[in-house]
């Protein structure tokens, strides 16, 4: 089970955590590989084009006579041979849609954050719920940066602190996402992760409804009564 060190939100270390069993030891790096691809592909536009020698803007004629030249036999200038003329084969626009099931990208997920915790870029903060300005949060990052040499943070935080996004937003090299969506590469990428404790919080089970009995109806002297 591994062990992430715990950091109140003035930067100072105030214990460890467990992760809890599900994350495991170990990292799926076939898996982590292929969500990264899938993540880096679909960031790609695919408007990568040349043109063809029907899109080239030249003109049509013959260059010179078929016969009597000595050279070679040439029709327009359009053609691959000349300076300016269109591309053979050259890259088309495509756009490729690659995607993970959901299951997949929810481990590559866990993949991405025990890979981080083994190489001690990941710490958990405390009562992140309690940054209320852009200077709180750039005093943490600050401290933080000194100890671990790290230029580059991301906020990961729980569902119930999206308040939060507002007081990292202005901040330089600093990303929050949640959770919840945040991908593997967010996580991989991230540079340090900054998790929100509450992350881990159970959830309360909901108390289920008492059961309410119908009214029964009760006839007397030739009325019906509720």
């Amino acid at each position: 089970m591994l062990k992430l060190n715990t950091y109140s939100i003035k930067g100072v270390k105030t214990g460890e955590f467990s992760l809890p069993k599900e994350f495991g030891d170990t990292v799926n790096e076939s898996l982590l590989a292929q969500a990264i691809r899938v993540y880096e592909e679909r960031s790609h536009v695919g408007l990568r084009n040349t043109k063809t020698r029907s899109e080239v803007n030249r003109t049509g004629k013959k260059v010179y006579a078929q016969k009597g030249t000595g050279g070679a036999r040439h029709g327009s200038r359009r053609a691959n041979v000349f300076v300016g003329g269109g591309v053979i084969f050259g890259p088309r626009p495509l756009r490729r849609i690659v995607e993970l099931p959901t299951k997949l990208k929810n481990l590559a997920k866990i993949a991405a954050l025990v890979s981080k915790a083994i190489a001690k870029e990941v710490i958990v903060v405390e009562d992140l719920s309690k940054v209320n300005k852009t200077k709180m949060a750039g005093q943490l990052t600050t401290v933080l940066s000194k100890e671990f040499k790290s230029k580059k943070f991301t906020f990961v935080t729980s569902e119930t602190n999206k308040t939060l996004h507002k007081f990292l937003r202005n901040l330089k090299n600093t990303n929050n996402v949640s959770f919840k969506e945040a991908s593997a590469l967010d996580i991989f990428k991230g540079g340090t992760i900054i998790l929100d404790q509450s992350i881990f919080e159970a959830v309360k089970p909901v108390k289920a409804e008492k059961e309410v009995k119908p009214v029964k109806k009760v006839v007397k002297k030739g009325k019906e009564l509720a």
